[in-house]
Order: structure tokens, then sequence, then C-alpha cells
């Protein structure tokens, strides 16, 4: 399998794979089968650029936290000092008590060996977070992972209004990428994308990459988390999906793929580099989560590394 570091990656469509990260009640040996199972799975692919490892809370009527996954840290450091991939640990900024709290959590994560993060905000705007907003946390950390040789990256919802000024300002922020929630159409992603593009032109910002998420599912339970998770899933798609009970989740993979084409196809001169994050959103679907990125990469442009010192020298 061919290795990048993200800073490669990101030039060049670069390909994620975000693996289920175990509950935050697992003991210790389900979280260590669970590393074994996502590596097993990355070692049969012939390319991933990066393990992307989120982290899910839910929040009660105050917004205060309850953490649904183990730590995304430890989980990311067991699988890629196995692998040897680049690490991509997700944090939401918006529940950090003060500056010094945000501020300390970075540098814990560059001496542990975690140097790229996704830096999420709140899930409500009406409620009144302790923590920094998004482009605030980016001025304040990007120095911090950057200095180690990481990269900070945000999340972009292309069907939320004025989401391409947000995008420009976390990129001014120090936002190198942008992932997406899961896409289950193209046409927000595409004029969101557009009017990106072209705001960076009139600024003369250099666009951070925009990584398009996309995840199998299997059923109605899957639709319902990962609306949960904030996708925008329409009616069409979903009677699509649920025609019938065989090939559910082939269906899937191929709407990915179609979604994924389109986006390409709108964007082509927008100058915005893309990218794809392949998520499993459920434990029982790591092998068609493992097939959509093996399907993923037979369409992506080939990868090109640059030879090494000693290759160079033969």
């Amino acid at each position: 399998m061919t290795h990048r570091t993200l800073h490669e990656a990101l030039g060049a469509d670069p390909l994620f794979f975000a693996p289920v990260v175990p509950s935050a009640r697992s003991p210790a040996h389900r979280i260590a089968e669970r590393v074994d199972e996502v590596v097993r799975a990355i070692e049969r692919l012939d390319r991933v650029d990066a393990i992307f490892v989120p982290e899910l809370i839910e929040e009660n009527h105050e917004g205060r936290p309850r953490y649904r996954t183990s730590d995304p840290g430890e989980f990311a450091l067991h699988v890629t000092a196995r692998t040897g991939h680049s690490a991509v640990v997700a944090k939401v900024v918006a529940h950090f008590e003060g500056d010094a709290a945000i501020d300390d959590w970075a540098r814990a994560c560059v001496r542990a060996g975690i140097v790229n993060t996704v830096l999420v905000g709140g899930s409500s705007r009406f409620v009144p977070y302790p923590g920094p907003a998004v482009v605030e946390a980016d001025r304040r950390v990007a120095p911090v992972f950057r200095a180690a040789g990481g990269l900070v990256g945000n999340v972009a919802i292309p069907q939320r209004r004025g989401e391409a000024e947000r995008m420009l300002m976390k990129t001014r922020a120090g936002a190198s990428f942008l992932t997406t929630q899961l896409l289950f159409e193209a046409d927000a992603t595409a004029r969101t994308v557009a009017g990106y593009g072209q705001l960076c032109r009139e600024s003369g910002v250099a666009p951070a990459t925009l990584v398009a998420s996309f995840a199998p599912v299997g059923d109605e339970d899957d639709l319902d988390f990962a609306r949960w998770l904030g996708a925008f899933v329409p009616d069409e798609v979903e009677r699509a999906l649920l025609e019938d009970d065989q090939g559910f989740s082939r269906r899937s993979v191929d709407l990915a793929l179609t979604v994924w084409k389109s986006i390409v196809r709108a964007t082509s001169g927008s100058g915005v580099p893309l990218g794809v994050n392949v998520e499993q959103v459920s434990a029982r679907h790591l092998e068609t989560a493992r097939e959509l990125i093996r399907r993923f990469t037979e369409i992506l442009p080939p990868v090109r590394v640059a030879p090494s010192v000693e290759e160079a020298a033969r």
C-alpha cells in the first residue's frame, strides 16, 4: 500500500477512512479487538491516505456533553502504530473550559504524537458554550500543530446558508482542509464549493481541500443515525434506498459514487481541491466500507509519490 503524508495527500485527491470507534463504555479487550479489526481491513486495501477518528458527543438541554466514544486519540495511536498511516483526530472545541484548556489539549496531543486534527463546534447555535468558536480555536492551535509538522481541519456543512463565507473564514484562520457531513446528494456541495472557490479567488486566498464524506448504509436505522450526525437525506434518495430490503448497502455504495462524480463534474473549474472520506457508520459495515474505499480507489486519479533520495539516486 502506498503511504503519503497528510501534506502530500491534501494536494492530490486524498482518501480518508473513518472507522467506528468503540463506545465510551467498552472494556479494554473490546477496544483491542476493534483495533485488530480495523488494522486487518486497512491492510487489505490498496490505498488509504489517513485514518480519520471522529469524536461523537451527545448534549443535554444545557449543552453539557456525554461522550459516546472512547478516547479518539488513543484509538488513533493504536491503529496508526500498526499501519503507519497518518491520523486525523476530531475534537469538539465548544466544551473546553476556557482558552488555557484548549492550549493544554493541543500541546498534549503533540506530545502524544497526534499532530493532525479536525476542530468541531457545538451542535446548537442557541447554547452558550464555554469553549471557543471554531475560527478562534483554529487561530489558537493551528500554530501548535503546524510546528509539529501537522495540520488543522474543520467541518463544512454545504446545506447551511452562508457556508462558503464560513469556509473562507476558517481557511484564513488556519484550516488546511474541510470535511463535510455525510453526503447523499450533490447540488448543495457543488454550489457551496463554487461559491467558496470564487471567494478565495477574490480574496487571494489559497483554498483548503474539501474532503467529501460518504458512508454505506444498510437500513432505516443507519439513515436515522446519519441524520443524527447532521446529514441531509432527500426524500427521493431515501425512497430509492428503501426500494426493497435486498441490495440496500449496494445501492448506497452506488449512490456515493454517483454523488461524488456529480460534485467533481460540477466543480471542475472552481480551483478547490477535492478528496474523499469514507465513514463506517456501524460496526457491522466494515466490509462494505472497505468495498466503498476500493471502488473510490478505482475512480480517483492514481497516487504519485515523489521518490526518496535513495530511489532518485539509483
